[in-house]
């Protein structure tokens, strides 16, 4: 799901459309409709429709007056919830960033975005190396491969934006990240022999990193229902933001932010994990795939 623009401007958020779609569920349930909600806000249905569709930001008088209709506890857990939620949202819009410099990224904008506010990362790779923990080489080679950059300086931003994302795995709150790896990642020759070598001499050095836990689901481990394909599991620290799924494939971006696939995922990825190799024993297969290249 790519992002979308509408009259005014403004950009959905990963966590607009959240805080839209807990709007729209409550005023569905008390059997209401956007000329209602707007009527009670004294406003147009157009702006009941943007804030639930996370094109516009909510503010909290709104919001409170929302929460009154839809029956809302004044004090409950509920409505603290999505105001602090709505906040959240509101401060990453007015947030500047550095890759707001990289004018080609396109719709990896967006999860740049939401990766440089998380806390963690969990994810399932079984076709590249997480971009968290790329080579410049490695990552030119997939760039080049992908028909997506068309021209030389397109690729150049793409691997300077992906390298500048690491600094979130060194700053002063560290992402954590917790990577599980198909074995065919580490033995697919992305960019040669050199580039590979290198690129799982990286891995090694990051598997001894406090913040980062890898794990090799080899060979030999049994099939899974994660063969079907990769994941991120995006999470923050604030209790308001629960746990967004993003899915990158050749054709589509999807994000998934219903809890209900938030915990599906959750639940895939435990139990990949728990087939993988320890972080230890991944150490070792790491040192012997580097022996093995020439």
């Amino acid at each position: 799901m790519t992002s979308q623009r509408v009259g005014d401007g403004r950009k959905s958020t990963v966590l607009g459309r959240k805080l839209g779609g807990e709007l729209l569920r409550l005023r569905d349930a008390k059997g209401l409709t956007q000329p209602q909600a707007a009527r009670h806000l004294t406003a147009t249905q157009t702006k009941i429709a943007k804030m639930e569709r996370g094109f516009s930001p909510v503010r909290d008088p709104d919001l409170h007056a929302l929460c009154d209709l839809y029956g809302l506890d004044r004090t409950g857990p509920e409505r603290e919830r999505l105001i602090a939620l709505a906040k959240t949202d509101r401060e990453r819009r007015r947030a500047k960033g550095w890759w707001e410099e990289y004018t080609d990224l396109g719709d990896l904008v967006e999860y740049i975005q939401l990766e440089a506010g998380a806390s963690r990362i969990r994810t399932f790779q079984n076709q590249l190396v997480p971009g968290l923990l790329q080579t410049p080489e490695y990552a030119r080679a997939v760039a080049v491969a992908d028909d997506v950059w068309e021209d030389p300086d397109e690729v150049d931003q793409f691997v300077a934006a992906r390298i500048s994302r690491q600094a979130r795995l060194t700053d002063d709150q560290p992402l954590e990240l917790w990577a599980v790896l198909s074995e065919a990642v580490l033995r697919q020759q992305v960019g040669g022999p050199g580039v590979m070598r290198a690129q799982l001499e990286r891995l090694l050095q990051a598997s001894s990193m406090f913040n980062v836990k890898l794990q090799v689901w080899p060979f030999e481990a049994p099939a899974h229902a994660a063969m079907s394909g990769p994941f991120v599991i995006v999470g923050f620290e604030e209790p308001a933001s629960l746990d967004v799924v993003y899915l990158d494939t050749a054709g589509s971006k999807l994000w998934l932010e219903r809890e209900d696939d938030a915990n599906r995922y959750r639940r895939l990825f435990d139990s990949v994990r728990r087939i993988a190799l320890s972080p230890e024993d991944t150490r070792a297969r790491l040192a012997s795939l580097i022996k093995e290249i020439r």
